[in-house]
C-alpha cells in the first residue's frame, strides 16, 4: 500500500509540527552565549547543589570553553549548519504532509534560536493549537528529548493559547529511518578496498542517567539490531562528545579506534548513529579529529553521510507525524 493514504480530515484546522533539536551557534560570536544556555539547563546538569549558583557557574564555564569551541566551529565554516538543515528538513516534511492535510512545520531549538516560546507564540497567533512536538533525536534521553519536551510544555502552559500537544519522543527502529542508515553503510562499503570494520559512534551520556533508568542505551540497541538485520556484518558501539569529570558511557570513539588499530584493522566505516543532521559532532569531531587520529594509527576512516533531507528518511518522518495525528483523530 502506498504510504500516502488520503483520508477525510476530522475538521479543517491546521496542524502545527514543531521539530525539536539542540541548536547551535551560527556565528563565532554566538558560541559563548550558546554554551551558557546549554550549561544553564539544570535538568541535565547540576553545577551546584544550589540552584541560584547554576547560571553564574554556567557563565564561567562558557567563557572558559568558548575559545576552544570557536576553533572547532571556525574549521567547519564559522558556525553550526544545524538551523539551516533543520529548516530544510521542515520544508521537505511540509511538502510531504501537505499531500494528506493542512500543516505548518517549524522548529524549536533548546539552546538557541528560535526557541520554544518564539515558535509557540507564532503558532498561537496564527490560530494553530494542535501541535505535534517531534524530536529529531531518534533515541530518547532526558538530556535531549526530555529536556526539549519539558521546556515546550512549560512554555505552552504559560501562553494564552489552548494548545493540545502530542509528542513523538523516540523512533529508534522506524523502518524508513533504518533503511536510510543501511543504504548509507552500503554506499561507504562500496568505497572501501579492505575488509572494513563498522563503528557506531553515538553521543555519550553520563552513566548516572542510565543507572537512573534513562532508555537511551536501549534505544540505541534497537537501532543497531534493526540495522544489522539487513547487513551482513556486525559493528562496534562507542561514544563521542563527552566532557567533564563524571563517568560517561564507554568505550569512547577514540579509544575504540586505537583498539581496532592494535588489532590490525586498516579501514573503518563510522556511522554517527545518534545524529540525523550534520553539525559540529560530525563535521569536526568525526571528519577532522577522528579521521586524523585514524591516519596517525595507520587506518582509513570514512563516515556514512548524515541523513539530513535524505528522501527515504524524510518519508519515514512524515509517516510518524501522520500516525501521531491519526492517533489523536486530527486526520
Amino acid at each position: 500500500m502506498n504510504w500516502q493514504v488520503h483520508m477525510q480530515k476530522a475538521d479543517n484546522r491546521k496542524i502545527g509540527v514543531i521539530l525539536l533539536n539542540l541548536g547551535g551557534p551560527e556565528r563565532l560570536e554566538d558560541v559563548e552565549p550558546f554554551l551558557f544556555n546549554l550549561f544553564s539547563d539544570r535538568q541535565i546538569i547540576h553545577l551546584s547543589p544550589f540552584a541560584f549558583l547554576q547560571k553564574p557557574i554556567a557563565r564561567f564555564i562558557a567563557k572558559r570553553r568558548a575559545p576552544n569551541s570557536c576553533k572547532a566551529y571556525r574549521l567547519i565554516g564559522g558556525g553550526s549548519p544545524l538551523r539551516k538543515i533543520t529548516a530544510q528538513q521542515g520544508a521537505t516534511l511540509a511538502n510531504l504532509l501537505g499531500q494528506v492535510g493542512d500543516f505548518k512545520v517549524d522548529m524549536a531549538m533548546r539552546y538557541w534560536h528560535p526557541d520554544a516560546r518564539q515558535t509557540l507564540e507564532e503558532m498561537g497567533r496564527a490560530g494553530i493549537t494542535r501541535i505535534v512536538a517531534f524530536t529529531l533525536y531518534p533515541h530518547y534521553s532526558k538530556a535531549t528529548t526530555g529536556s526539549s519536551v519539558t521546556d515546550l510544555a512549560a512554555v505552552a502552559a504559560a501562553l494564552p493559547y489552548d494548545f493540545e500537544i502530542t509528542a513523538i519522543e523516540s523512533w529508534p527502529d522506524q523502518p524508513d529511518y533504518i533503511a536510510a542508515l543501511v543504504k548509507g553503510v552500503h554506499r561507504e562499503l562500496g568505497r572501501c578496498a579492505d575488509n572494513p570494520t563498522l563503528v557506531y559512534s553515538a553521543h555519550s551520556l553520563p552513566m548516572k542517567f542510565i543507572e537512573e533508568g534513562d532508555p537511551y542505551l536501549n534505544d540505541l540497541t534497537k537501532t543497531i539490531i534493526a540495522v544489522e538485520e539487513q547487513l551482513a556484518m556486525r559493528g562496534k558501539l562507542c561514544f563521542q562528545s563527552r566532557s567533564g569529570p563524571v563517568k560517561w558511557l564507554s568505550p569512547s570513539t577514540p579509544d575504540t579506534l586505537v583498539e581496532l588499530a592494535q588489532k590490525g584493522v586498516k579501514e573503518v566505516v563510522v556511522m554517527p548513529i545518534s545524529f540525523v543532521s550534520d553539525h559540529v559532532e560530525t563535521l569536526y569531531e568525526i571528519d577532522i579529529q577522528y579521521a586524523e587520529l585514524a591516519r596517525d594509527l595507520g587506518m582509513r576512516l570514512v563516515r556514512t553521510r548524515s541523513l539530513n533531507t535524505d528522501p527515504l528518511f524524510m518519508k519515514g518522518l512524515a509517516k510518524l507525524v501522520i500516525a501521531a495525528c491519526r492517533g489523536k483523530r486530527w486526520l
